[in-house]
């Protein structure tokens, strides 16, 4: 017996076997990149996945009008494999967020677009079959903030809340080669204070307390966001002779994967290498459940979404209709009241030029009258 226990029963080899099945089935992850253009959010998701990622044939476009601006969801799939391993990589892409001189509730596309895929997926769930449900719900969304040294705009702050309290939020500052590394340190800074007096939402790797190498790791992580990237997927050769991914300028040559001039490394290692499956798992347990609790609360088993009657976009636009109305109605008012006092000052000049008439009828009848009269007795005479 003691033998027995010695050798075991297998229980051990379930990772092996979770290994087998998760090898055999693959993965997917959605990764969704919100910023301005120009900001090099293409370039970035090229340069992580190792890949070129294209609007072709997989894309799926969605427009969603914003009053006057057109924001679209750019929807573009991919296949990467890598030792045998296959993971279905989805990217959303927001193009137009943030381009206009009034960005007003640009943001409301792209919260919808988050809140409907838990929608969609909730609605899957309830039906009788399961087996094949489609699934965009945003595992990570990077938040590309424009290297101006300064701060978080309004526009920023205010999207990042709206994001980080529905998906995994990663701040990224782009093209953190335009900055000088003492201006990175404290635009770096400044924005971690927006952050937290904001209460803002991001991301936060979990610190494993068993494993001490992984803890650090995390630490290293939490300290380095929001992340200042490079990206680039051109190969350029360093004063050094070493042949790295980078940009070329005329002092030298600003590396991606060289932590020392930005924390792509870091980033990737957050999105791929140590923390996917953590990104994975939140969004299932924490995002998506959170939705899904709420809107069981409030509705019936089946009973479809209500619309969102509190969405600032529907208040604004119900304000000006009512506004537009109510301006309508005072302008018909003053034009009735002004076109009664027109009648009844015609009326009374009709009556008066009745009554003048009416008298110059007498007139002339008095005047007939006498008229006859003296005819009559000029006729006697005679």
């Amino acid at each position: 017996m003691a033998h027995q226990n010695a050798l075991g029963v297998g229980i051990a080899n379930l990772p092996n076997q979770i290994h087998r099945i998760v090898t055999k089935n693959g993965g997917h992850f959605t990764l969704m990149v919100v910023g301005e253009s120009g900001l090099g959010k293409t370039t970035l998701i090229n340069t992580l996945f190792s890949t070129e990622l294209s609007a072709g044939k997989d894309i799926a476009r969605r427009h969603a009008k914003q009053l006057d601006k057109t924001i679209e969801i750019d929807i573009i799939k991919a296949e990467l494999e890598e030792k045998q391993f296959k993971c279905k990589l989805t990217v959303i892409d927001c193009p137009g967020f943030g381009d206009y001189v009034n960005n007003r509730d640009s943001w409301v596309p792209i919260v919808d677009f988050i809140d409907d895929q838990h929608e969609a997926y909730m609605r899957q769930e309830q039906q009788p079959e399961r087996k094949e449900k489609t699934d965009l719900r945003v595992h990570a969304c990077l938040y590309f903030i424009r290297a101006t040294g300064h701060t978080l705009k309004p526009l920023d702050i205010e999207m990042m809340k709206k994001l980080g309290t529905r998906c995994n939020l990663i701040p990224v500052i782009a093209k953190a080669d335009t900055l000088s590394p003492k201006d990175l340190v404290i635009f770096k800074q400044r924005i971690r204070e927006v952050i937290a007096v904001q209460n803002i939402k991001v991301y936060t790797p979990p610190i494993e307390t068993d494993d001490e190498a992984s803890a650090e790791h995390a630490k290293s992580l939490m300290a380095a966001m929001p992340f200042s990237i490079i990206g680039s997927t051109q190969d350029v050769v360093t004063n050094d002779g070493r042949t790295v991914k980078g940009r070329q300028y005329l002092w030298g040559v600003a590396e991606v994967e060289n932590e020392e001039h930005c924390d792509f490394k870091k980033l990737r290692s957050l999105l791929i290498r140590t923390h996917m499956l953590d990104l994975i798992s939140t969004t299932e347990e924490g995002h998506y459940e959170a939705y899904r609790q709420t809107q069981m609360e409030t509705r019936k088993f089946g009973e479809p979404k209500v619309k969102k009657l509190g969405n600032p976009k529907f208040k604004e636009e119900e304000e000006a209709l009512r506004r537009r109305f109510t301006e309508q109605v005072k302008l018909e008012e003053a034009r009735f009241r002004q076109w009664e006092q027109h009648l009844i000052a015609e009326r009374d000049r009709l009556n008066k030029d009745l009554e003048q008439a009416h008298g110059s009828i007498k007139a002339l009848e008095a005047e007939l009258d006498a008229m006859q009269g003296g005819y009559g007795r000029a006729t006697q005479r005679r």
